[in-house]
């Protein structure tokens, strides 16, 4: 069988059992390839003779783009041949730091036929973000916008640059690719453990880890996140990310180009839900993927008012709060299926189509993906870190943290990749979200979640997003404490910060109640994280008794 027959065969598996969860997750097998590259094996074989659109983007002002296979499959031999022609080799790492523009899906494609190493990078980089690319991430060719490149500037000679979209002294422009044969030969066949990216997490706790992935721990190992999606042949799927973060190319690229399905974009400069909403039901979208953020400004539309033609819905970053669910499902009768994977990984775990959604649960282990929960002794438990087993080991796991074998041996121990988050699982295998290993704190000796605690916090109508930390208490060690961004329309106040206590204190159990409340500007990682650690770090400097001018604890208002 062939490595492009044997890939077909597990896709085909999973479309053909997309609601027959128990069936898909006994009999799925991850193919076994030696040697494949899904750009050259599996989507140029899809696009030959086909003009069924593959990628379709709307822009602000009403103008459109659409492109077949079969002409993204020649543009991107294009492209690969002009970054041949400027030295790109197999195994050579190209920083691709590009907007939602057909250049970034010609390039990523161009990038993987070549057998070089792609590093996504998001246009909110600093300049010192962009010397750690090239220097830890090893990028010797950049493909970037032109309105970007003066970022590079004090790196000039490091690199050779393809500049997109106009002309930058000293950059190649990337529009002659256009004047390119559109065949493309590649030089040496691609092994399935070959490089194809490397990525640069968001650095929440620290400094940004170096992920690397193979042409088949991606590529493939996406499957799962197809399944999870619920994608078909022909969909119209919009995913709402920005290019340079690991969920764009799940949902962006691998997944619904795995499935046959059609990538919508929807460009803005600036995000408007009445306007997001309006392009959803003219354009026909039959799936959405968005960020919590991104439905919690949905939601305070009328959303009842829009005949979205929608059949799935993903909620993806971060766990979504059962309120918002609830809210999106009275208006469209469709529930918010959330799932769980990390950059290392694709989707692990995930609430599939047709199948019973438990509230607050994200879902069960993906087809694939053998799943444990591991206890701080590094036994089997009910509650634990999420850990993935390493034998068999699952084909969509990163090959590691590269130039890190310490930091991959810490990760990868006994067994187990251990991802740092922690679940809890019921007797019919659903995990609940409890939160990230280093989040999670006790308080009097009980052991607190907290998004269980944010979950309750952002019901109310005046809070827009919130974080819970420790914070030092002499009596209990620490006690939960809220950190509180506020809704349009609502301004910080004794009075307000009374209300929120009390309304979260009628929704939790008496040992997790809020005893602290700081309205603050909350600080986020650029790909618009939380960062609890930094609050964490504050709240542990402070003096017992010190107080900020926004900050209320629960006696400053008596028996209420």
């Amino acid at each position: 069988m062939s490595a492009l027959d044997a890939f077909l065969e597990a896709r085909d598996f999973l479309l053909q059992h997309r609601e027959d969860y128990i069936a898909a997750k006994r009999d799925f097998r991850w193919p076994a390839l030696t040697r494949f590259n899904w750009a050259l094996d599996y989507f140029d074989a899809q696009a030959l003779g086909n003009t069924a659109p593959a990628l379709w983007i709307v822009e602000e002002d009403g103008s459109e783009t659409q492109l077949s296979w079969s002409q993204m499959s020649a543009r991107s031999n294009q492209v690969a041949n002009h970054l041949r022609g400027l030295g790109v080799r197999r195994g050579d790492r190209v920083l691709i730091m590009l907007p939602n523009h057909v250049a970034l899906w010609e390039t990523m494609l161009a990038t993987m036929k070549l057998g070089a190493v792609m590093i996504p990078a998001t246009l909110l980089l600093s300049p010192e973000d962009l010397e750690d690319r090239l220097d830890r991430g090893g990028a010797r060719y950049v493909v970037a916008s032109a309105s970007q490149t003066a970022k590079f500037a004090q790196y000039a000679g490091r690199f050779t640059g393809i500049s997109v979209g106009g002309q930058t002294a000293g950059w190649q422009r990337y529009e002659n690719a256009y004047d390119q044969a559109s065949e493309f030969t590649p030089d040496a066949p691609t092994h399935a453990d070959d490089p194809a990216l490397l990525y640069f997490t968001s650095g929440t706790t620290s400094k940004p880890k170096l992920v690397l992935h193979t042409h088949a721990s991606y590529p493939v190992g996406h499957l799962t996140t197809m399944y999870w999606i619920g994608l078909r042949p022909g969909d119209l799927h919009y995913n709402i990310s920005s290019p340079g973060w690991a969920k764009h190319a799940w949902s962006c690229f691998f997944a619904p180009w795995s499935a046959g399905a059609t990538i919508f974009i929807y460009n803005y400069n600036r995000f408007d839900a009445p306007t997001v909403l309006d392009v959803l039901v003219r354009c026909g979208v039959s799936s959405l993927c968005a960020p919590p953020t991104v439905w919690r400004m949905l939601v305070q539309q009328d959303l009842a008012a829009y005949p979205v033609k929608l059949r799935e819905l993903i909620g993806a970053g971060e766990p979504l709060n059962p309120e918002i669910i609830e809210r999106v499902r009275s208006a469209w009768k469709l529930t918010i299926r959330d799932g769980f994977g990390q950059t290392e990984t694709t989707a692990q775990i995930g609430n599939t189509p047709g199948q019973l959604l438990k509230p607050g649960s994200m879902g069960r282990a993906l087809p694939g993906c053998n799943i444990a929960l591991l206890d701080a002794d590094g036994n089997p438990a009910d509650e634990g870190e999420i850990a993935i087993a390493l034998e068999p080991r699952a084909l969509a796991l990163m090959q590691g943290y590269i130039d890190d074998p310490d930091k991959t041996a810490a990760v990868m121990r006994n067994g187990y990749y251990r991802t740092g988050d922690v679940a809890s699982r019921d007797a019919d295998g659903y995990y609940t979200y409890v939160g990230r290993a280093d989040d999670v704190f006790k308080s009097s000796d009980y052991r607190i979640s907290p998004f269980e605690l944010e979950s309750a916090l952002i019901e109310h109508p005046a809070v827009a997003e919130a974080a819970v930390v420790p914070s030092p208490d002499a009596l209990r060690l620490s006690v939960p404490k809220a950190f509180l961004s506020l809704r349009s329309g609502y301004a910080p106040s004794g009075e307000l910060a009374a209300d929120i206590l009390s309304f979260a204190a009628a929704r939790l159990s008496a040992y997790k109640r809020i005893r602290r409340l700081e309205f603050y500007d909350l600080p986020k990682t650029i790909s618009g994280k939380i960062r609890r650690a930094e609050l964490r770090r504050m709240e542990l400097a402070r003096s017992s008794d010190a107080r900020r001018e926004l900050e209320f604890w629960e006696q400053d208002f008596g028996a209420r």
